[in-house]
Formats: C-alpha cells, sequence, structure tokens
C-alpha cells in the first residue's frame, strides 16, 4: 500500500473553534495539536469549562478523522462517540490539545486527545470516535 500525505489548511476549522480561540498548529492524519485559551471558556467558578475541553478534543479528532478519511476515499468524518475524562483544573493561560491515532479503519477512526496546561500537567484525556463516510 502506498503512503500519500496528506495535511490540513490550519486556518480552516470551523466558527466554533474560532469563537473559542483554538489554533491549530499541526495536522496531519498521525498527529494534531492545537491550543486554547481559558480565558473566555471558563465555567462560573472560573475554572476551564468540561465542554470547552470537549470542543477542542473534537475539533482535534474530527479533523484528523478528515484527514485519514481523504487518503481512502471517505474524506467525512461524522462523530459518533466523545469521552472525557477531567484530571486538573485550570484557571489561565493557554492549554495544548494533542490527538494520536488509536485505530484507523476504512469506516471507523479513534483519537486520544490528551490535553494539557502550560506546566505540562495533564488537564484532561479525551477519546472520540468518527464514522468515516463517502
Amino acid at each position: 500500500m502506498r503512503r500519500v500525505e496528506m495535511t490540513y489548511d490550519t486556518t480552516m476549522h470551523g466558527a466554533l473553534a474560532e469563537r473559542m480561540g483554538i489554533t491549530l498548529l499541526e495536522a496531519t492524519p498521525e498527529r494534531l495539536v492545537a491550543t486554547m485559551p481559558v480565558e473566555g471558556n471558563t465555567q462560573p467558578f472560573g475554572l476551564l469549562h468540561g465542554g470547552a475541553s470537549c470542543v477542542l478534543a473534537e475539533t482535534l479528532g474530527s479533523i484528523g478523522a478528515t484527514l485519514h478519511g481523504s487518503t481512502i476515499g471517505r474524506p467525512y468524518a461524522v462523530g459518533v462517540d466523545i469521552s472525557a475524562t477531567h484530571h486538573k483544573a485550570a484557571r489561565t493561560g493557554l492549554v495544548t490539545g494533542v490527538a494520536t491515532p488509536l485505530h484507523r479503519g476504512g469506516t471507523v477512526v479513534t483519537y486520544e486527545i490528551v490535553i494539557t496546561d502550560e506546566e505540562d500537567q495533564r488537564i484532561c484525556t479525551a477519546r472520540l470516535t468518527c464514522l468515516l463516510r463517502k
């Protein structure tokens, strides 16, 4: 099987990601990296909102799934399951999400997304599964 290199236009990742301040730094089917500010994405107690972590995770995993799907003729990824474990609170600064594939099949793709704070402490571990469509 011939390996096809795919990249992603890091300026095109959706209105919600833009609203939340997500900046995509790296995007290949094997690894995706993005940052997101804590400020503006907090819950009432001033902590990073768990839903914001899930948005960052789903953004990265969906882009990764789309990139993989593009190499096999199934370029449309639809999220079917997301889970997240919130390990530690973040109050300020940027968090960084790194997504790596756990499984890249012909119709189902699963990514693990690790979100860390500026001290490289793990804030959240998420898993996203997407269905690939033609």
